[in-house]
């Protein structure tokens, strides 16, 4: 039996819908959607994990909140992508340093999350700023 030039087309098309349907889809969020972005808070603590991986790395901090309760706070950094190519590497930030970060808070304070925009390590005077090269 042979299709016709339209058959083909709808086969085709209803192929590729199929393989379309079945691969895991990665929307990207807004920004504001989830962090108060006309805020900025800063924490100071200690780098309990680096996760380096899409969409977003995440860094998490050990830090004591208002109460004094040591708490972990998560951060939504860049992509890894964007990260390195202004030189932050999986191997800059190590679990146990010391860093201050500065970003938008959650629009849920019992979150304990923010949007990275600053991070420092006072250390030895490493800095990333929102997109700029670190420095």
């Amino acid at each position: 039996m042979t299709r016709t030039w339209l058959e083909a087309r709808v086969a085709a098309f209803a192929a590729a819908s199929a393989l379309a349907a079945a691969l895991p889809i990665s929307a990207h969020h807004s920004w504001t959607a989830t962090y108060l972005e006309d805020q900025t808070v800063s924490v100071e603590g200690e780098i309990v994990e680096l996760a380096y991986q899409n969409p977003h790395a995440w860094l998490h901090v050990s830090s004591r909140d208002n109460s004094g309760r040591m708490q972990t706070i998560g951060a939504e950094w860049a992509s890894p992508s964007r990260l390195s190519q202004q030189g932050v590497t999986r191997e800059t930030l190590k679990p146990g340093d010391r860093v201050i970060l500065t970003g938008s808070p959650d629009r849920d304070p019992a979150a304990y999350r923010m949007h990275l925009k600053r991070i420092e390590r006072p250390a030895d005077g490493w800095k990333w700023i929102g997109g700029n090269q670190p420095r």
